[in-house]
């Protein structure tokens, strides 16, 4: 079956173009937003978004905490 495009509005999906089913048709699918880009190997902006993030911890030297994590 061939992908179908849809708009979502007033809470009901509506396809941009006739769809070749019958009437009352039960389908299941699970929704892609159209133009979503998906991380490239290498592309670090998701990694770089959340280093950018400030946290509270009150430890005043995280560094010393360094090896607390590791196996």
């Amino acid at each position: 079956m061939k992908t179908i495009h849809a708009v979502y509005e007033q809470g009901v999906f509506r396809p941009h173009e006739s769809v070749e089913l019958p009437e009352r048709t039960e389908v299941e699918f699970e929704p892609k937003l159209v133009g979503e880009k998906k991380s490239q190997p290498g592309d670090m902006r998701g990694i770089i978004e959340v280093m950018s993030r400030s946290y509270q911890t009150g430890d005043r030297d995280l560094a010393a905490r360094h090896n607390e994590h590791q196996p």
